[in-house]
């Protein structure tokens, strides 16, 4: 079953929770009138091809080492592909649910951990196998907390698929916007805004170069528990500017409603798209409404239009909150409105029109910080 990767704890969040199915999520953004310059570069083909090009990519594919596994080892864990087994889906194929050994002595090897395993849809693709090879590479040298940890992989005639560890939970999106689900709590909201602010701190401060995570949205935040967020899903990365480079070019891509307005004007992407995608991320978090509703109002379905002219005004700013929170509280007061307002602010900062007035994410940590509360999920870790 491929060598293990030694210590590692294996879980993953699917994307796609038993409880929710979300609905309309925001179209992607695909411009295929330019073409990033890596493109001029082979793709593997076999497992050996990509472990020179990780190990080329950078010396910490030899600290991360990741279990290359056959087609038919993967048959066998994720139990033949079958639908009792399916998890999670989206454009780019299909998770299922696994089990592999532990890593360690005979003791350890005997029990068995689950996993995540998601098999592109065979989209032979340049920019289907790139995506999955920028998993690779990224997830593959990088390691944080507030990540996703990649397993292993499969490169195999036709076959590309992902071995993630796994978490029982879901993703943000599906537990924000379910209609079933009981509604995230604020002090879980602040919890995950946090997790994630410090998951793209981290590829910010990356060297030799800064990572641009260029997806960011909820359903790419995914939940550990104790509301734990680790960002998934970095088929869209990408290297960010060095020394006197102002910005990367590459095509426009994305989700709409995420996307940062320089971005989708120019392809000029720094690691200020990024924070202005966060902002919309915040706001969904506060006011539990979408990034894009096309069954709203036409003045109201693009999140950040909508609520930008409320969130710098401390009494306007509390009528956007979702009205979902003031049900949460024992005593039915509604979340702390300081808290709520400094919040605002802060999603206002990251919307600035102008990418170069927009806090760095590092700042965005320390503003989250004092915001936090204990988690109030039942069990959950601290």
């Amino acid at each position: 079953m491929g060598n293990c990767l030694g210590g590692s704890s294996y879980s993953y969040i699917n994307k796609v929770s038993s409880t929710a199915k979300p609905e309309s999520p925001p179209p992607k953004i695909q411009s295929p009138s330019e073409r990033d310059r890596s493109e001029d570069r082979k793709l593997p083909s076999n497992p050996g091809e990509v472990e020179a090009l990780r190990r080329g990519a950078s010396s910490a594919a030899s600290r991360n080492p990741l279990v290359a596994f056959s087609f038919a080892e993967l048959r066998r864990v994720a139990s033949d592909f079958r639908k009792d087994a399916l998890i999670g889906g989206g454009g780019f194929g299909r998770v299922y649910k696994g089990s592999l050994s532990a890593p360690g002595d005979a003791a350890a090897a005997a029990t068995l951990v689950p996993v995540a395993v998601k098999v592109h849809d065979g989209d032979n693709s340049f920019q289907g196998h790139r995506e999955w090879l920028a998993e690779v590479i990224f997830l593959g040298q990088l390691s944080h907390p507030n990540l996703v940890k990649l397993v292993g992989y499969c490169c195999e005639g036709e076959h590309r698929v992902l071995v993630y560890e796994y978490l029982p939970l879901g993703s943000v999106e599906s537990h924000l916007f379910s209609r079933t689900a009981p509604p995230l709590p604020w002090a879980a909201r602040m919890r995950i805004a946090l997790g994630a602010a410090r998951g793209l701190a981290f590829l910010h401060g990356a060297s030799p170069a800064p990572v641009i995570y260029r997806d960011f949205k909820t359903s790419n935040i995914l939940l550990a528990p104790g509301f734990h967020a680790k960002l998934s899903d970095f088929g869209l990365a990408k290297d960010g500017p060095v020394g006197e480079q102002s910005h990367v070019s590459t095509r426009v891509m994305g989700t709409y409603g995420y996307a940062a307005p320089e971005y989708m004007m120019t392809g000029h992407l720094t690691a200020a798209s990024d924070v202005y995608s966060y902002g919309v991320v915040l706001l969904e978090l506060l006011t539990g409404r979408r990034s894009l509703d096309r069954s709203r109002p036409p003045r109201e379905q693009a999140l950040a239009d909508w609520a930008l002219p409320a969130l710098p005004n401390k009494k306007r700013v509390m009528g956007i909150v979702d009205p979902r929170l003031m049900q949460l509280q024992g005593d039915g007061a509604p979340p702390p409105a300081r808290a709520v307002q400094k919040a605002a602010m802060l999603a206002y900062h990251c919307l600035n029109r102008n990418p170069k007035a927009r806090p760095l994410m590092r700042d965005v940590v320390a503003s989250l910080e004092p915001l936090q509360q204990p988690p109030e999920e039942p069990g959950a870790a601290a």
